[in-house]
């Protein structure tokens, strides 16, 4: 028997669909969704993680021939509507391709407090005006992977929770504890040093410490603060840290993705607690 909240889609103009009108269109959806309180969860991996970590669906849309797949996750939402379609339909009012099966418009969480993410963790990463989608979800996925505890990211940052950036990092979105600061960067450094963590810039400048000499053991609480592509961190956010890291290069290279750097310094961390026999996430 099918799902009883499965409806066909025939009419393009109904207002019920308006969670996935224009999907290609990232300033309209970077402020529709925010706006309209939604996010959106693409491809079942990402959906299942959604429901796992208690994410509320809204409505979910996907061609006719992904419904029986994705049965097992809507059809544990009888009151929410389920719109099917055919494949060419679909891309008519999104923009794109569904060839990930499915959508779900997902109701948009209320973040948490600064000081109840920063509660039990020992290791943070603060991401700074990273306006790159890709970039903020593999950065969401080296944390996962990693042991990251919190995520914080400034008022400037992109997304997390948008389509590109959940579906770049797997989903891990949802695992990762994070939320956005208010104001930084004097005051958020100040929250990060009252919740007993030395805080430190990844930054090519004089003085920078090689990050394989840097102290990451156990009896010291870290948040790696990570810059926007190109020009790196604020200066103002250089000057309110405890301390400057850098990563050697070889071959003439200055610097890594930003995504990619967070992932040798989240690892150099994870190493070091292990070899402490300190748990590592």
């Amino acid at each position: 028997m099918e799902h009883a909240q499965l409806q066909r889609i025939t009419d393009l103009g109904d207002p019920a669909l308006d969670d996935y009108l224009r999907m290609t269109d990232v300033r309209l959806r970077s402020r529709v969704e925010v706006e309209r309180g939604l996010f959106m969860a693409e491809s079942y991996e990402v959906i299942s993680r959604a429901v796992d970590a208690g994410m509320e669906p809204r409505s979910f849309l996907m061609s006719e021939k992904w419904k029986d797949k994705f049965a097992p996750l809507y059809e544990q939402f009888p009151d929410v509507p389920v719109y099917v379609g055919e494949g060419d339909l679909i891309e008519q009012f999104t923009g794109f391709h569904l060839h990930r099966g499915a959508l779900a418009s997902m109701q948009r969480p209320v973040l948490p407090e600064v000081a109840e993410v920063l509660r039990t963790a020992r290791t943070v990463a603060v991401i700074e005006d990273i306006v790159d989608h890709t970039n903020v979800g593999a950065l969401f996925r080296s944390a996962a992977a990693l042991g990251v505890d919190a995520v914080l990211v400034t008022p400037q940052c992109a997304d997390p929770l948008y389509r590109r950036s959940i579906r770049v990092s797997m989903g891990t979105v949802f695992q990762v504890p994070w939320t956005r600061l208010e104001a930084w960067p004097r005051e958020g450094v100040d929250l990060l040093h009252d919740a007993g963590f030395d805080v430190l810039a990844l930054a090519l400048t004089d003085g920078a410490v090689a990050l394989e000499h840097l102290d990451l053991g156990p009896d010291r609480k870290v948040a790696f603060v990570l810059g926007a592509e190109g020009h790196g961190l604020k200066p103002a956010t250089l000057a309110a840290v405890d301390q400057h890291v850098v990563i050697p290069m070889a071959g003439g290279v200055d610097s890594l993705n930003v995504a990619a750097a967070s992932a040798v310094v989240f690892w150099q961390r994870r190493a070091a607690l292990i070899a402490s026999g300190a748990p590592a996430g």
